[in-house]
């Protein structure tokens, strides 16, 4: 059966044209003025921070050379003695880089303890004394805005050279980091099961313990794995500063013009990320499957 269809009198429909027409102007008005903002603010960026094109034209050469001194020469006739040339030094370079997963893992799980015990005091759907969220999140801020190279650099002044002063400086920037983070999964928790724990006199720790573990666990576990793979690339970089790890030998071959010791030293790092980010990937993907399921 057709149905008719309801015509707007032409005064009214034009009314709601021109109202649409003044709507579609002023978001585009708005768009407009928003993109020049950027604009501007990108000019002025470049200029403070001395970005010039054409300098970066001018001498993308030079990079491009230091890159060609750093790769070996291999032979197809002589690969493995080339190659066996080229990591003349695998034995200590391997070690120092098992020293900075190791750095990074143990960064890594420290920091996350002490974040999750202060991402709770920082949501604010399960703490609602102001102070006790302030004090809690300007303490991660801190923690999280003070770069980790300089951490490292003050540990390494205070306690020596080694390996030490790379894990603390890892465990203060990965708290601040992971805190912030698992306390945005917190805020973002289904409330029903915390106030149904809280209806029958739940104790606070109870009601995180029934109420909002089982329903963060997952997501803790997959930020924390994320964490561990910047960690790793954060620890390659300690050396610098005599934090421990392969960051030493790095900037040692840097240095010294040691070409081809930076591109073994390089491919090495290179490799070590990628195998953690393909493993880490497919734990995290499990982890999220695991949740969708709940």
């Amino acid at each position: 059966m057709a149905t008719a269809i309801a015509k707007l009198p032409d005064q009214q429909a034009a009314a709601l044209s021109r109202g649409y027409a003044s709507a579609v102007a002023a978001k585009r008005m708005k768009t407009l003025a928003v993109l020049a903002v950027l604009a501007v603010l990108i000019v002025i960026s470049g200029q403070m921070a001395d970005i010039r094109p054409w300098k970066l034209i001018a001498n993308i050469g030079n990079f491009g050379s230091f890159i060609g001194r750093t790769l070996p020469t291999l032979t197809l006739g002589n690969l493995f003695p080339d190659i066996a040339a080229w990591y003349w030094n695998f034995g200590a370079w391997f070690r120092l880089l098992v020293e900075t997963i190791l750095i990074a893992y143990l960064g890594t799980f420290l920091g996350g303890i002490l974040a999750f015990c202060l991402c709770f005091f920082a949501s604010a759907n399960l703490v609602r004394n102001k102070a006790t969220r302030f004090v809690a999140r300007r303490f991660l801020e801190f923690c999280r805005t003070v770069p980790d190279i300089v951490f490292a650099l003050i540990f390494v002044i205070a306690f020596g050279l080694g390996p030490m002063a790379g894990v603390l400086a890892l465990t203060i920037h990965t708290v601040g980091a992971l805190g912030k983070l698992f306390a945005e999964v917190v805020e973002n928790i289904d409330m029903k099961p915390v106030e149904g724990l809280q209806a029958t006199g739940a104790s606070w720790l109870q009601t995180v313990r029934f109420g909002v573990l089982p329903q963060v666990s997952s997501g803790f576990a997959s930020y924390a794995l994320l964490r561990f793979e910047i960690n790793v690339r954060g620890a390659g970089v300690m050396g610098f500063v005599g934090a421990g790890g392969i960051g030493q030998e790095f900037l040692i071959a840097i240095r010294n013009f040691y070409y081809t010791d930076v591109s073994a030293i390089l491919l090495m790092i290179i490799t070590t990320v990628i195998l953690i980010d393909l493993g880490t990937e497919q734990v995290r993907h499990r982890l999220i499957g695991m949740e969708r399921m709940r």
